[in-house]
């Protein structure tokens, strides 16, 4: 069976085109963009040219739906098209939460007439999908070889036929890694053949080699690929007459003098007048790993990225550049943050924290009621803070500086005891206003905060909590990078409001944190403790994100 499409609907793009509607703005009208392109954590990104313009996946971990696929005209102005992977594979596997697991760096390439994207399960193995249509839908993943520790993949289809996959190691299950393989694979790409062979070892002054990318230029192949680690690290280039080696190596691209620490792992693309673009990620602490753009000039048979402002050979990231020729000038498509509720499908820019229960009940969007609504789905007794609910409703954070704002009705079942529905900011520490029934019945706002989620054996730390006799209810929060701060601090505020007009902060700020390799991220939840015939649950009517930029 065939991977269905995720839709955006019609009513509800326009319904979120709005100005509170748009999120982090990289295209500054004047010809020219600013970095990062995409304030969002799409760690891990690479790129193709295809048919209609370029495609992006990057990283999505265990989240669901997973393999984001995102499109552009002109490399600056992005948008979320739809999914690769409507349910992380193997399937029941992923029904449970396991933080930081799934899918790894994976590769997106154009092949006559079909879009392929390959990823590492570091438990797994190596899996593929493809398809004619990106922005429809996709084949069912191919396990292209059963390992234990392989991540990074990337495949390459020579001009002789031949295809060929390179790709790294996870030492925390391989044992081994700061190195980089090359194998043979079957020209239809769905299996391995021959032996592997190390093209690259990174243990002499590049530790942490990985996240390699494939091609070939002027008669050479090209092997591109980070080292140093996520934070401080580079981007090398290897080249070579033969795919086999040996591949002689450059730092082509590192954090200078600028600020933007560690600038690598990415992708290299050309545009049709020739001009080459590189886009890579940045890695903002609870922001996670933001995506960049950077011009790339060839000198000497290599590449620089960036700007080599210390005559160094060695390319530095640009703050501001002009936008790529691409024959035409686009407009501004900030990614959609907001949703109205209003189509039976969800925004494209949520995902659940593991694959749907095969019952589907977490919550539904309504074609025409214009609400989505959660069910208070009782966790198990042992589960005593949200690190491992499936059922957290999340989208990563849009920008740097935003407020998000949500309208909901919570009809409370006195049967289904303590339970409870709202707001939250989630990483490994976390925090939440929610609206809540007691064990007694009554309601409540009540705000948590839970510190180090993945290793503390603590449970979550009240910090507010009040009385309430209104059922519909207004949550907000407010996100603000705080200046002159390292690194990249934040501070949350939570707000709430009766009647939408006035609202009241609530509880205390808290710095938010990245989660499992991946940034905070906000969302919606809705839980209970008890199994009841009919669980209490929340009509949200609306999400809405402001830019606070503006």
């Amino acid at each position: 069976m065939k991977l269905k499409r995720l839709l955006l609907s019609i009513g509800l793009t326009v319904c979120t085109l709005g100005a509170n509607a748009q999120g982090w703005n990289a295209d500054l009208g004047n010809g020219k963009y600013k970095n990062p392109i995409l304030h969002v954590d799409y760690s891990d990104p690479d790129l193709c040219a295809g048919e209609d313009g370029y495609y992006m996946t990057a990283s999505s971990f265990n989240s669901a739906p997973g393999l984001p696929v995102l499109h552009s005209k002109d490399l600056v102005n992005w948008q979320l098209i739809g999914y690769a992977l409507q349910n992380q594979f193997p399937v029941e596997h992923y029904r449970t939460v396991r933080h930081g697991d799934g899918v790894w760096a994976p590769a997106i390439r154009y092949h006559k007439g079909e879009y392929y994207i390959y990823w590492g399960d570091p438990d797994f193995g190596i899996y593929m999908v493809k398809t004619k249509d990106p922005s429809g839908t996709w084949d069912e993943p191919v396990l292209v070889k059963e390992a234990k520790g392989i991540i990074d993949t990337c495949p390459f289809w020579d001009e002789d036929g031949k295809a060929y996959l390179s790709y790294a190691f996870a030492g925390s299950r391989a044992n081994v890694k700061t190195v980089l393989m090359m194998s043979e694979m079957a020209p239809d790409g769905t299996k391995l053949i021959g032996n592997p062979a190390m093209v690259f070892d990174g243990h002499n002054g590049h530790t942490t080699v990985e996240g390699s990318k494939m091609y070939k230029r002027d008669g050479y192949y090209w092997v591109m690929a980070p080292a140093g680690g996520v934070k401080p690290g580079w981007q090398l280039a290897m080249r070579s007459k033969n795919v086999w080696g040996p591949y002689e190596s450059k730092i082509v691209l590192h954090q200078g003098d600028t600020k933007m620490n560690g600038p690598h792992q990415g992708g290299y693309v050309e545009t049709p007048n020739g001009d080459g673009w590189f886009i890579h990620f940045q890695d903002r602490w609870a922001y996670g790993r933001i995506v960049n753009l950077q011009p790339v000039t060839w000198k000497d048979g290599w590449p620089i990225m960036g700007k080599d402002t210390n005559k160094d050979g060695i390319g530095e990231p640009v703050m501001e550049w002009t936008k790529p020729n691409v024959g035409k000038n686009y407009p501004a498509t900030p990614l959609i943050s907001s949703d109205e509720f209003n189509s039976h499908q969800l925004g494209l820019q949520w995902q659940w924290q593991a694959n749907q229960n095969p019952g589907g009940h977490w919550g539904w969007s309504s074609a025409n009621l214009g609400f989505l609504r959660l069910n208070c789905i009782p966790r198990p007794a042992d589960m005593k803070t949200m690190w491992m609910m499936p059922n957290l409703l999340l989208q990563k954070f849009p920008g740097d500086n935003f407020t998000a704002t949500t309208k909901l009705t919570f009809e409370n079942n006195p049967d289904a005891k303590e339970s409870g529905t709202g707001l939250i900011v989630f990483g490994e520490d976390y925090a939440y206003i929610a609206i809540e029934q007691t064990k007694e019945g009554k309601l409540r706002l009540v705000q948590r905060l839970m510190k180090n989620a993945r290793t503390s054996k603590d449970m979550e730390t009240e910090i507010a909590s009040v009385p309430i006799d209104k059922k519909e209810i207004f949550f907000r929060s407010k996100v603000e990078m705080l200046q002159n701060k390292e690194p990249f601090d934040a501070k949350v505020t939570f707000y709430y409001s009766t009647d939408g007009k006035d609202f009241k902060a609530f509880g205390k700020p808290f710095t938010p944190r990245a989660g499992r390799w991946v940034g905070a991220k906000i969302g919606l939840f809705a839980t209970g403790t008890a199994s009841v015939s009919d669980s209490s649950y929340a009509n949200y009517d609306w999400f809405r994100v402001e830019d606070n930029n503006k």
